[in-house]
């Protein structure tokens, strides 16, 4: 990643790089601000192969920072500042995070003991030399944090190969030089990656949403006014759009969706909104960095199946696996996921790493896969179809969720003596986490209990108080019969 983009700023110096509301920086201006920073960080102690931890608001200063990590061959670890402390301090335990840099540090500093809190604005040097470090392939990007199922958050590190992997010679969308993507998502899910990198490794222009909030007027106006051509969009966000304001990405080339299972009506109306092949459907865990495989969309969607996941991307190997053996077409196995793409496996978690990363012989040949968990099966000529999931984890906005997680959190108040947490999907379409517990205490104060231990978007929408909780036949909680006796309805 460094030599590519350091190749880039010394080929096209002139071109555009970031776009970030009236501001634009080139590829020399922003390569001369990596390098400035990457000097304060170096001059710091910072080494190939640290970890630094990342809170900057999305800016042109975020990018700045992330490329200045790469440049002295550490490794970037994005977080939000809404995130509990004690999340913050378990995550940077894992990853052994002993720096930060932000455009906070008056708040972040007491947040963080014994930790050295950097201005992003802090530099050296005037930026004209690139550090003489050499990061090879192998080496880690970046660390993803997703929910954890035992209650302990999962750090993926991903190496600098992974993210070239995704974004070079790519099959799912055109990038290169003309290529202008929107960087809209949270830099802490992995679809900032393919925002980010795979405009300014390319040599294309990478367009930052300005603030906070979606607003769909906002993202229609970004869009046209700086000629965005490549767009990815949550499948919640991409119904929202198509419900409220279909042309909002009218001019676009390229709209790519994923994280949840597809509506087939609202990719029908897109589709016959935006014509056959301006829509690609994608699908990918954190674990094989961003997007694993593709599917374009050219006409209707047969109504007896749901919406392909379609075909590995370039460098990816897919298989459907049942009983350690490769799946006939039409018979639904596991998806498992090899290539350069894979995570090397968990930071700090040795157990779960050897769970789910497995070196498997297939067909006489022994490859190295990710278990995904999901449910599929190939179709005659290849393509591949989503058929859900073999365990409690789920998508909601595109944030991956281990249901066990938030109930092994829930249970851990001391007047909690069962619980329950599913999801529900609301009459609109709209999934939203829900919450059943066995407790003396309010909803409020378990609410806050949650609060204070997960991001926001773990926290259940509704969290009702009951006696006790019904069982099935077998024994097991009754999720039929607690959503039908629903007291407060989301």
């Amino acid at each position: 990643m460094k030599e590519l983009f350091e190749h880039r700023a010394r080929r096209a110096g002139g071109t555009t790089a970031l776009v970030h509301g009236d501001r634009r920086m080139t590829y020399a201006q922003l390569n001369a601000a990596a390098n400035r920073l990457a000097g304060h960080l170096l001059r710091q102690g910072c080494r190939r192969g640290d970890v630094v931890g990342v809170c900057v608001r999305r800016s042109c200063e975020l990018v700045v920072a992330l490329l200045a990590i790469v440049k002295c061959g550490a490794v970037y670890l994005p977080f939000d500042p809404s995130w509990p402390d004690e999340r913050l301090h378990v995550m940077f335990g894992i990853a052994g995070c002993d720096r930060v840099v932000t455009d906070r540090p008056d708040d972040l500093t007491p947040r963080l003991p014994g930790r050295r809190v950097i201005d992003v604005s802090t530099s050296d040097g005037d930026g004209s030399a690139n550090p003489a470090v050499t990061v090879l392939a192998t080496d880690i990007a970046y660390i993803n944090f997703t929910s954890g199922s035992t209650g302990r958050p999962k750090g993926v590190p991903i190496q600098h190969r992974s993210v070239v992997r995704l974004v070079h010679d790519a099959r799912y969308t055109r990038l290169d030089e003309k290529t202008v993507t929107l960087f809209l998502a949270p830099v802490t899910f992995d679809a900032a990656t393919f925002e980010i990198w795979g405009a300014l490794l390319n040599g294309g222009t990478c367009v930052l949403y300005p603030g906070g909030f979606i607003r769909l007027s906002e993202l229609r106006r970004v869009v046209r006014q700086h000629s965005v051509s490549t767009v990815f969009l949550t499948t919640a966000l991409f119904n929202t759009m198509v419900d409220e304001d279909v042309d909002a990405l009218g001019t676009v080339d390229t709209v790519l969706t994923g994280g949840e299972a597809h509506s087939l009506p609202h990719v029908d109306k897109a589709l016959a909104h935006y014509g056959a092949g301006r829509i690609v459907s994608v699908y990918g865990p954190t674990e094989c960095t961003t997007f694993a495989t593709y599917y374009p969309l050219t006409g209707p969607q047969p109504e007896d199946r749901p919406l392909p996941i379609g075909r590995p991307i370039q460098n990816t190997r897919v298989h459907v696996v049942r009983d350690d053996r490769l799946c006939e077409p039409g018979e639904t196995g596991e998806v498992c996921l090899s290539g350069p793409g894979l995570s090397p496996g968990y930071a700090g978690m040795p157990e779960e790493t050897a769970r789910r990363f497995v070196d498997h012989v297939l067909d006489g040949v022994t490859e190295r896969l990710y278990h995904t968990g999901d449910l599929a099966y190939f179709e005659a000529d290849g393509v591949l179809v989503f058929q859900g999931r073999d365990d409690d984890q789920v998508k909601i906005n595109g944030h991956r969720i281990e249901l066990g997680e938030v109930q092994h959190v829930l249970t851990g108040h001391p007047d909690v003596r069962q619980a329950f947490v599913t999801v529900h999907v609301t009459g609109t379409g709209e999934r939203v986490l829900m919450a059943f517990a066995v407790s003396d205490g309010t909803s409020e104060v378990l609410r806050d209990h949650l609060k204070r231990r997960l991001p926001p978007y773990m926290v259940p929408a509704v969290i009702e108080v009951r006696e006790s909780l019904p069982l099935s036949a077998h024994g097991k909680v009754d999720r039929e019969a607690l959503l039908s006796s629903l007291r407060t309805v989301p």
